[in-house]
């Protein structure tokens, strides 16, 4: 199978990694992009750089309380800091039909908070077995994570796959939130922490200085118990202000890899991702490169979450409005350039790292199975 790379020539070496493409800053996962709804949309306003911008979000183990959590973590601080934070109800976050009628998250989703000290995208990932390339996609952007464990279960089987990922995506910074405190007994939650501190040493990460937050995500969201609710929301939040602020290569060419893309009629083409390195500001001409295509246009908008910009920089999730480019001249897989700083490669050499022995037997299924569609996160 043809593999395309994209290798940037001012780059000397490059690793492989599962760190591939970012996740889209919506909050209605894939369906209409809110920044599509933001250009389409009379009024608009200018994103105020009021505060550092950090890329974070939830993974873990299906029916954990992933989406619960991101959901209590937003109508906290929307009642704490009114204006500033427009609180997400469950439904919001998981507004796919089909997440509605199964009860469980498929696509990642982003919302975005404000806490005292930072700006947040919070992607929220899905934890079933069957949407492992929907939680890359979501997860690859992130520069923290928080992995939730409900204390009636402890670590399970997606609790140390999305570790797994996580590791192998490049993400250095573990938050633990322990959920569900208010179904579980004291010995449970000492047993949980236990377990799941040592799982993340098994992953590479520092299983005993990892933060680690016990609470009911669920009692935060509706307003009771707020000693194991709301302030354990709170006390989340302060830890995660916290974690160290990620180095950016601002100076270096720009590299914005495309997540998805959509036509606004009357305004042109839109592409959305993560700024992975670099800045991008308006009437920039930039090339859009991969599958064996160089294409080239200019910058006529950029916004991000539903707010405009002047300029976007590593980091940001935006999406760029792009003169002269048809939608279906540009996918997911590709990546927004600077002019001649990238070139098209066929094939690249990989180092596996083996994180995990085990032992297939004929009945092995899943994740064993070699999958002919190629994955495109």
């Amino acid at each position: 199978m043809t593999v395309f790379k994209m290798l940037s020539r001012s780059l000397s070496n490059m690793t492989f990694s599962l760190k591939s493409l970012p996740s889209l800053m919506t909050f209605s996962k894939f369906h209409t992009s809110p920044l599509a709804l933001a250009v389409m949309g009379p009024q608009k306003k200018a994103y105020v750089r009021d505060k550092p911008h950090m890329n974070i979000g939830t993974i873990g183990h299906v029916d954990h309380g992933k989406t619960t959590l991101t959901a209590a973590i937003t109508k906290v601080l929307s009642e704490e800091q009114k204006g500033k934070t427009i609180f997400k109800s469950y439904e919001e976050i998981d507004a796919a039909p089909e997440e509605k009628k199964r009860g469980i998250t498929i696509n990642a989703a982003v919302v975005d908070y404000t806490t005292d000290k930072r700006h947040y995208a919070h992607t929220d990932c899905p934890g079933h077995a069957d949407y492992i390339k929907n939680m890359i996609t979501g997860a690859n952007q992130m520069e923290c994570a928080v992995i939730v464990v409900a204390a009636t279960d402890g670590t399970m089987p997606q609790t140390r796959e999305h570790l797994l990922l996580a590791k192998q995506i490049g993400i250095q910074n573990v938050i633990v939130f322990i959920n569900k405190v208010d179904a579980a007994d004291a010995e449970m939650l000492e047993l949980v922490e236990l377990e799941i501190r040592d799982t993340l040493k098994q992953y590479g990460f520092d299983g005993d200085n990892t933060p680690i937050v016990s609470g009911s995500a669920l009692c935060a969201l509706e307003g009771r118990d707020p000693a194991i609710g709301r302030d354990k929301i709170v006390e989340l939040l302060k830890v995660i202000d916290e974690i160290p602020m990620p180095k950016r290569d601002l100076d270096k060419p720009l590299l914005l890899p495309i997540e998805q893309v959509f036509t606004i009629t009357g305004r042109g083409t839109v592409a959305t991702g993560s700024i992975k390195r670099g800045k991008i500001k308006l009437q920039d001409q930039v090339e859009m490169v991969g599958y064996n295509k160089i294409l080239k246009s200019t910058v006529t908008g950029i916004e991000m979450f539903k707010q405009m910009l002047d300029y976007g920089e590593a980091g940001d999730q935006v999406g760029i409005l792009l003169r002269g480019v048809k939608r279906d001249e540009i996918r997911r897989g590709m990546a927004i350039v600077a002019p001649k700083s990238a070139s098209i490669y066929n094939y690249f050499q990989a180092q596996p790292k083996l994180w995990n022995i085990v032992a297939i037997s004929n009945k092995s299924t899943g994740r064993l199975n070699a999958n002919a569609m190629p994955l495109h996160p």
